[in-house]
């Protein structure tokens, strides 16, 4: 099996039609495999398999236990009866190729599937916060948010997943694993955020194509 990733892989190429490549692409699970498997900060491995029957992605180790699912972090909005007069403005077909883009490594991350408590997980959390909107970089400004102890619109989610967190000691750790530096500024202190950010009292979505 080859370990060379290739950043242009359409996940939609190898997923059944009309399923999701988070749960059915098997490139996907394999390239989630092969990226994250590797030494935390701490310097323990974080090795991760996918034989478990309960989960996607599995780790267990003296740093406890982590099953783990894949989420997408770039969407085009389409679908959204209110973004309907924005995206209407938009060629069909440079949605076609943004949604290409976000169809590869680059728009997947993983987070822990494992619900807490019977309450949700990030990935529902995120998706239907509507200070969120399912957009990562407000996820980003969240997380940047819980290293800190700031509050934020998911502070009740992500505290009930403080272990995994915990792995990765600090926001500048979590961004440099997920490899997610184009997404902060270069001291980690703040994220590039898609829209001007004031504060989650602002809608999440835009209102006009500019």
């Amino acid at each position: 099996m080859s370990n060379l990733i290739d950043t242009n892989f359409d996940f939609y190429s190898d997923t059944p039609s009309g399923k999701d490549p988070d749960t059915f692409s098997p490139t996907l699970l394999r390239y989630h495999k092969l990226l994250w498997s590797k030494p935390l900060p701490n310097g323990f491995d974080f090795n991760l398999t996918d034989t478990t029957t309960k989960g996607y992605l599995h780790h267990k180790s003296e740093l406890g236990e982590f099953f783990l699912s894949s989420d997408s972090i770039g969407h085009t909005y389409s679908r959204q009866k209110r973004m309907a007069h924005i995206v209407s403005q938009i060629p069909s077909s440079e949605i076609d190729v943004f949604f290409g883009i976000c169809s590869t490594i680059g728009g997947y991350i993983i987070f822990p599937s494992k619900k807490v408590g019977k309450k949700m997980t990030i990935n529902c959390s995120r998706g239907i916060n509507h200070k969120i909107k399912d957009r990562f970089d407000l996820t980003l400004e969240c997380i940047r948010r819980h290293y800190s102890n700031e509050d934020s619109p998911l502070s009740d989610t992500l505290q009930r997943y403080n272990d995994f967190f915990s792995l990765f000691q600090n926001f500048q750790g979590y961004v440099d694993f997920f490899l997610l530096q184009d997404l902060v500024k270069d001291d980690y202190l703040s994220i590039k955020f898609c829209l001007p950010f004031v504060s989650f009292d602002n809608p999440a979505l835009p209102d006009n194509i500019q």
